[in-house]
């Protein structure tokens, strides 16, 4: 739930150093929790719950990808950043969902099928969308 909130609270607030940054630090310090959470629950119910651990490793590797970009800040980093930390929060709403889906009601009348594609589906043509907003224009810098 830190996941789900804090990443929003960070998409929605402005890009700069404050409640963006500190909002992003928390989501991905309660990312690590739930990568090893996804891992550890995965690794000892392996046959009723395997996807968390690839869900898990995928996800977290785009947070940290996206992190550690923001971080150090090479070349191109902003595109990189904004990627990695959408795509970790589709796969974050994903794994809510699955897990999650049989006890939201309205929802769990549907195909579970659905709550795997629907995320990425929604999420990824506003990562294209956010990407093409920052991305810096010629003879311009932006965020660096």
């Amino acid at each position: 739930m830190i996941c789900l909130l804090t990443g929003l609270l960070a998409g929605l607030s402005k890009k700069r150093k404050g409640k963006h940054t500190a909002f992003g630090e928390i989501y991905h310090g309660s990312f690590v929790f739930v990568f090893i959470s996804a891992v550890v629950m995965s690794i000892i119910h392996w046959n009723e719950s395997a996807y968390l651990f690839y869900i898990g490793v995928f996800s977290y590797s785009l947070a940290f990808l996206g992190y550690l970009s923001a971080k150090i800040r090479w070349k191109n980093w902003l595109g990189t950043h904004i990627g990695g930390m959408l795509g970790s929060y589709i796969g974050i709403v994903t794994a809510t969902l699955v897990v999650n889906i049989d006890r939201i009601p309205l929802l769990n009348e549907y195909p579970v099928i659905w709550f795997w594609f629907l995320p990425t589906i929604i999420g990824t043509p506003i990562i294209f969308i956010i990407g093409k907003k920052y991305r810096p224009q010629k003879g311009r810098k932006l965020l660096t």
